[in-house]
């Protein structure tokens, strides 16, 4: 067979490079292509529509030529196909030979016309029933030259068939339109024309027999104006998106490992904001509304500081609510009756102690939710990047988004792709590194060296914070036994030295671990965050420990011998202290740690590199400022208000410090479970710590007997009880 074709195809090179005349070949064509449908036994598949091909000039629909063409040759042109038409050309000949082009396509216009108005009017017919025109095979192509349903210039109505064939081409699908114009050998002009002609008789035809109504177009019209709404609405909450350029600009700059620090303070705050939204609208309003009757101090600015004096009077404060329930005294309303008209005075009832007990209840419930359900869902995501595979090669290929157009946007993420490409290729590069047995010993003995300092030294300041607690509750109650008369002022002036030992504490360790860790060289930036922040942990975890003994065990064990007559006010202004204390220790480590370091080490010491952003220690400080804030909010309703300015002042100040003086870590690495670490710790010894200290002090701490909702009774958690 193979043989018999290759000889075929000989015969036919031969013929076809001999100065044989172009209209012979094409009515050897029609023999050819009729003695192939007569083998296949297929008439019909002469008249099927080929696959349509992109591009100009050429027709991909192949015709068969018909008989009445050869009566307009000569006898002279019939003895030059002999050669042709005495041979017996097989299947496979036949199938090279219609694959050829047609080399009299395009050399008249009506015939183009007529060849295209065939076309669509047969694809209008089997559009319901045949496969789409893109899934034909390719078929046969002879010239349209002799074919019966094709015309010659001279006898086609060129109008006639041009507005069938626009109408034709409008009845169509817009795909199978579009590559039907694509396929026409016409000038791009002609094209066009034919477009533009279709569309307009669609339209004045939509216009005229297809008209809407009413109704449809009002539904229309609605259903459209509630999709761009939707729209809308969606592209607005993507643009009121808190710091979202922001926090795009910090992760293109200094990678995902700076970025998890600013993602967990923006967590932080709408923690805080939904705190202050409950407490506001069922403790804070309502007693704000029926203000109690007390003596106010007068302001004199270091109530700022110490949070008392002025503030204790206030809403701020727990002792200032009041163990009644609020009344509204007379509302009038109207009942009409069949028979007469009368008014009803109706009041309304506000119980203050079960609302402060129910209102501290939900919030820390709904509180506890969330963050389960931070947690698990972040580590659910952490979980899936961390052990995806192709994780490289989607970052390269798939990682770009093609709807960024400004300038800005553009230098924005490529700065991110090549950061997180880098993190990366240098988690790669980790995984093959090898250590000996004799450098692995020693790196064991280096870290036992520097765990036992840490902990020696987290124990030591421990110890001395526990120490000089006691030393300020003694020298609290001596000055209670004499009377002292001193500026209320001056003496809660005198309760900051506290915090200020505390905050040192929090402020001097972190450094020491850090050099400590310095001195273990870890090969993994992400092992060497991970262990500082387990150090610093441990630490926030031990002072707070000592500090709850010292409010609960010491000061609400026994207030009288303080001359305390309020001790939950009291232990609220402790923690408003520490709280402003730990802000303010933060602004000064920013300005002298980072920015004068900065100039210090660029012009004293010439060096060119900048400090690197400490993410552990700032992260445990957020950490330990948020422990603080679910402490008190028991004692001071209005505490995660001042958490949501010290956290709002804190994002805007460390972006800026971290703009101007810091740079990117020397080993750029993934923090794929940086943020699921973070929210861990948030929920377990941060939020589990504060909502055990929180029970604790409504089930078996004795209130006040002369302050706030729960005055004269046991416990706190008697008004749920009575309800």
């Amino acid at each position: 067979m193979a043989r018999n074709v290759n000889f075929e195809l000989h015969d036919l090179r031969a013929v076809l490079e001999s100065p044989v005349d172009e209209d012979g070949i094409h009515d050897s064509f029609h023999q050819l292509i009729e003695e192939q449908t007569l083998d296949l036994s297929a008439d019909a598949e002469a008249y099927e529509l080929s696959e349509l091909e992109e591009g100009e000039g050429r027709d991909n629909l192949g015709y068969l030529a018909s008989p009445s063409s050869r009566q307009q040759h000569g006898e002279m042109q019939e003895e030059r196909t002999e050669p042709l038409m005495d041979q017996q050309w097989s299947t496979a000949t036949l199938r090279v030979l219609s694959s050829m082009p047609s080399r009299t396509i395009g050399r008249s216009r009506g015939a183009i016309i007529s060849n295209y108005y065939n076309r669509t009017m047969q694809l209008r017919r089997r559009r319901q029933s045949r496969p789409s025109i893109r899934d034909f095979a390719p078929s046969s192509r002879p010239s349209i030259r002799g074919y019966g349903g094709v015309e010659t210039d001279a006898g086609v109505d060129d109008e006639r068939k041009w507005r069938q064939l626009v109408i034709n081409l409008q009845n169509l699908p817009v795909s199978d339109r579009v590559q039907m114009l694509r396929c026409m050998p016409l000038s791009v002009d002609e094209k066009r024309e034919i477009r533009r002609a279709a569309l307009e008789y669609k339209g004045r035809r939509s216009s005229e027999n297809q008209r809407v109504p009413c109704f449809s177009q009002l539904k229309i019209c609605v259903i459209i104006a509630l999709r761009h709404g939707w729209y809308s609405w969606l592209s607005l909450l993507s643009f009121l998106q808190l710091w979202q350029i922001a926090l795009k600009k910090v992760s293109g700059r200094f990678g995902t490992g700076v970025l998890s620090y600013f993602v967990f303070l923006k967590t932080l705050l709408l923690f805080n904001f939904f705190l202050s939204i409950v407490t506001g609208f069922f403790l804070v309003l309502p007693q704000a509304i029926y203000p109690a009757l007390s003596y106010a101090l007068k302001f004199q600015g270091l109530e700022l500081l110490t949070g008392g004096g002025y503030f204790t009077s206030t809403v701020m404060y727990y002792g200032y609510y009041t163990n009644s329930t609020l009344k509204k005294d007379c509302i009038w309303q109207q009942a009409i009756s069949q028979h007469s008209n009368q008014t009803a005075c109706h009041s309304l009832y506000y119980n203050m102690p079960l609302a402060y007990f129910f209102t501290i209840g939900f919030a820390f419930f709904i509180t506890g939710i969330i963050l389960v359900y931070t947690m698990s869902k972040s580590f659910g995501q952490s979980f899936r990047i961390d052990k995806s595979q192709g994780v490289l090669a989607m970052k390269v290929f798939a990682s770009w988004d093609f709807k960024v157009s400004k300038k800005s946007s553009i230098k924005m993420q490529c700065e991110n792709i090549s950061t997180q490409i880098k993190e990366l290729l240098s988690e790669l590069a980790l995984q093959q590194n090898t250590m000996g047995l004799l450098q692995k010993f020693g790196k064991s003995c280096v870290h036992l060296l520097a765990w036992t300092m840490c902990v020696g030294s987290t124990l030591a300041c421990v110890l001395a914070v526990f120490y000089f607690s006691d030393y300020m509750h003694m020298d609290q109650k001596s000055r209670a036994r004499v009377n002292d008369t001193a500026n209320p002022l001056v003496k809660e002036a005198g309760l900051l030295a506290l915090p200020v030992v505390v905050s040192t504490i929090n402020l001097l360790l972190p450094g020491f671990f850090n050099a400590v860790a310095w001195m273990e060289e870890y090969n993994s930036p992400s092992t060497s965050n991970y262990v500082s922040i387990f150090r610093n942990l441990m630490l926030k975890v031990s002072v707070l420990g000592v500090l709850c003994y010292h409010w609960l065990g010491r000061i609400a064990h026994d207030p009288t011998s303080l001359g305390l007559q309020c001790w939950e006010s009291f232990v609220g202004q402790e923690l408003y202290r520490f709280l402003l204390m730990d802000f303010i220790f933060t602004m000064l480590d920013t300005f002298f740690g980072e920015f004068l370091w900065r100039l210090f080490s660029q012009k004293a010491l010439k060096r060119k590199r900048k400090p690197v952003f400490d993410i552990a220690r700032h992260v445990l400080e957020l950490i330990y400022g948020q422990t603080l804030a679910w402490l008190g909010v028991l004692f001071i309703p209005v505490l995660p208000i001042v958490q949501i300015i010290k956290l709002l002042c804190m994002f805007y100040m460390k972006k800026a410090s971290l703009m101007m003086n810091c740079q990117a870590p020397r080993k750029p690495w993934r923090a794929c479970q940086m943020t699921t670490i973070f929210i861990t710790l948030l929920c377990f010894p941060s939020f589990l710590g504060a909502s055990v200290f929180v029970t604790y002090t409504m089930w078996t701490i004795k209130p006040s007997e002369s302050c706030g909702p729960f005055r004269g009774l046991n416990s706190m958690f008697q008004s749920g009880k009575r309800c």
